[in-house]
């Protein structure tokens, strides 16, 4: 799930975790699983008013008569050291005098030991046999396990059709768990379309049984509108029963919820509260969160010592968006010593891990030298997997190393189509930077209404080099009607941010009186401030004022400084918007 570079949604299918991270969270979710569906046998006994030794005492009795239903609870016992001493060895026995006699719970109990080398050896072969028996005598928990074990090619080649087809079995012998995993399944699509719809029955049908990381799930589903009609009421109150139930998951997802005030009045003192809910039981997106909100200062102080703990919890379970807020930091020295050397190591790791503004941070170290050896080539290939998943920054980027063939062999056309990549995704910078291939002719045919077009889409979104460009196409009457007026309105824009040939260009208008009334003064006020910042054509202009006296004492000397200033800083005063993002 995505959302922004900073804040992290989970029901572990963002594709940020490792997988080691993932797997050791679902080990411990299915030994919880697995110890509250056997639990109530004392509570049972006490519950019965039977005296719990007694039964223990009365179930070995029956059991070593050959009673199957005793073997397995004394087995149970044994297991779990409930009543009697913890001893694997003789729940294996007992677990196998049951299962002998076709004891459905005995075979899978048996399975289960396999499958996780309880007093034996770890045989996933020998797992798969035990949970298929017991699924021949109707256990929903050994379909349910057999779909697991499919999905996850352990013990079996991995076959996601039957993984499908034992989830169905156990969902529809009414195994919430087994109906979850069903509607994960539809969800994730293994390989073809998703079915949301089919993934929200499941959920639904799984939540209603109060199922936490279904509920979880299907409160995603209304949140983002997918296979359902898009409510964050519902997401709301679906989140909020498994929160309710201690699902790290869902109170990380509720915390995301009041971050960004989805549904609720936004919270950012609510959101740590259940990012910590979730942090405390080691989710690691809700500890990459909480880093977030210590190093923003959202919710709680600002404090950097205390983001870089978070990150570095949730870094340790592969955690790629706390790897790469780890690399910002340290390169921009947050709360700790700057080092680009450390900082390109995060950025490698989260990038290792497909995380794209990592890829993109890594590009940029590579192509600066900053903490790694300076290498164009490594730098594109960095770019080009962040690029592949839509990150704009790199596109542009991209289209820039083609443009002047760094690291790559130099083209024009390839130029062109990453800039228009970026562009389509409203990216201002690229925007511009294809403006200028469509201006010039550069791999692409010149065309100035197209390029026009271009720099019209950046400059609306207030970005001054495309501002400045817009204004010459109307200046000029390049691709759309001249209009001094429209070319004043533009120029001033840009030159009120502080671009300098902006303001050359608009101090020119006003000397000349196109589109404005003329002013002298005013011409010279914007000159002198493209000139500060080292402008040539604006000291030009100033010497030219001297030499005419416009709006100052004519002063030949005084032009001939300028002129000279201008010389030593002769630029050709057209600026190429490619300046790196």
């Amino acid at each position: 799930m995505k959302t922004d570079n900073t804040l992290q949604q989970m029901t572990d299918k963002s594709g940020t975790e490792s997988m080691q991270g993932q797997q050791i969270a679902e080990l411990v979710r299915l030994g919880r699983m697995y110890l509250k569906e056997h639990g109530a046998l004392q509570e049972q006994s006490a519950a019965a008013g039977t005296d719990v030794l007694k039964a223990a005492e009365d179930d070995l009795s029956a059991a070593k008569k050959g009673n199957a239903e005793a073997a397995y609870r004394t087995g149970l016992r044994y297991q779990r050291g409930d009543v009697l001493e913890q001893d694997y060895a003789e729940a294996l026995k007992w677990f196998n005098a049951a299962a002998d006699k076709g004891h459905a719970d005995a075979e899978f109990t048996l399975g289960y030991m396999y499958e996780n080398g309880l007093g034996t050896v770890t045989d996933l072969e020998g797992a798969v046999r035990l949970y298929k028996r017991s699924a021949a005598h109707g256990s929903a928990r050994a379909e349910r396990s057999l779909g697991r074990l499919y999905e996850g090619g352990l013990g079996v080649a991995q076959d996601f059709a039957e993984a499908v087809k034992w989830y169905s079995r156990a969902a529809a012998d009414g195994d919430a768990e087994g109906a979850y995993r069903l509607g994960l399944r539809y969800e994730a699509g293994d390989g073809g379309p998703a079915d949301f719809q089919e993934a929200a029955r499941w959920f639904m049908k799984a939540a209603l049984q109060d199922h936490a990381g279904a509920e979880d799930s299907l409160g995603y589903l209304y949140q983002t509108g997918q296979g359902v009609g898009k409510s964050y009421t519902e997401a709301l109150k679906w989140y909020r029963k498994a929160a309710g139930q201690g699902d790290a998951g869902a109170q990380n997802n509720l915390g995301y919820m009041y971050d960004c005030g989805l549904g609720i009045r936004q919270s950012s003192e609510e959101a740590v509260v259940w990012y910590r809910k979730s942090a405390a039981q080691g989710f690691a997106c809700a500890e990459s969160n909480l880093g977030f909100m210590y190093e923003s200062g959202r919710g709680v102080p600002q404090d950097y010592a205390e983001a870089l703990r978070w990150y570095r919890r949730a870094a340790e379970k592969g955690n790629a968006r706390a790897e790469h807020r780890l690399g910002y930091m340290t390169e921009n020295g947050c709360g700790t010593l700057r080092s680009y050397a450390e900082a390109a190591e995060w950025y490698r790791r989260s990038a290792e891990h497909g995380f794209a503004a990592a890829q993109y941070s890594l590009a940029e170290m590579l192509y600066y030298g900053r903490g790694v050896d300076r290498d164009f080539a490594e730098s594109v290939r960095w770019y080009r997997r962040a690029a592949a998943q839509g990150h704009a920054d790199a596109e542009n980027n991209l289209g820039y190393m083609y443009e002047n063939g760094r690291g790559v062999e130099q083209s024009y056309t390839e130029a062109a189509k990453w800039y228009q990549k970026a562009a389509g995704h409203g990216f201002a910078r690229s925007q511009t930077n294809l403006g200028y291939m469509y201006e010039t002719g550069r791999g692409v045919e010149r065309d100035y209404a197209e390029a026009a077009k271009w720099y019209q889409k950046a400059a609306e979104q207030g970005f001054a080099p495309a501002q400045n460009h817009l204004a010459m196409m109307y200046y000029s009457g390049r691709g759309v009607g001249q209009d001094y007026r429209e070319a004043a309105r533009w120029y001033r824009e840009a030159a009120e941010q502080g671009n300098l040939y902006a303001q050359n260009w608009l101090g020119f208008m006003y000397e000349r009186g196109q589109g404005v009334p003329q002013d002298y003064s005013e011409a010279m006020r914007l000159y002198k401030r493209a000139a500060e910042r080292g402008d040539a054509a604006a000291k030009y202009r100033i010497g030219d004022m001297y030499r005419r006296g416009k709006c100052v004492e004519r002063d030949y000397a005084e032009a001939v400084k300028w002129y000279l200033m201008a010389a030593d800083k002769a630029e050709d005063g057209k600026e190429h918007a490619q300046a790196r993002a």
